[in-house]
């Protein structure tokens, strides 16, 4: 490999690794808020899922993903993916709850 082609390829890899760090800050964010959210829901008595404000939620996103020309289906993959994690997490913190 040439000199240019490595330093080329050292730059693309180190604005991989800056969006990778990016991404993981917000999704600790997106997760954080999350957790207020499930304990919101513990307090209050309600269903862990929400299956209209899911579905709005993965509409609005693969919209979004298309207008930036990223795969919708991976996209819809993503979103599903987190959703279920999120589930997970407010069925923790309402066993935990009512314990």
């Amino acid at each position: 490999m040439d000199e240019e082609t490595a330093a080329e390829l050292r730059d693309l890899r180190q604005s991989i690794d800056n969006v990778d760090a990016a991404l993981i800050h917000m999704l600790a964010e997106r997760f954080r808020f999350t957790q207020k959210v499930g304990q919101l829901k513990a307090r209050a008595g309600l269903p862990l899922s929400d299956k209209t404000r899911e579905a709005t939620q993965i509409e609005r996103l693969t919209a979004l993903a298309h207008e930036a020309n990223l795969d919708p289906v991976f996209a819809e993959k993503f979103l599903n993916f987190i959703v279920a994690e999120v589930i997970r997490h407010h069925e923790k913190i309402a066993n935990d709850s009512q314990g």
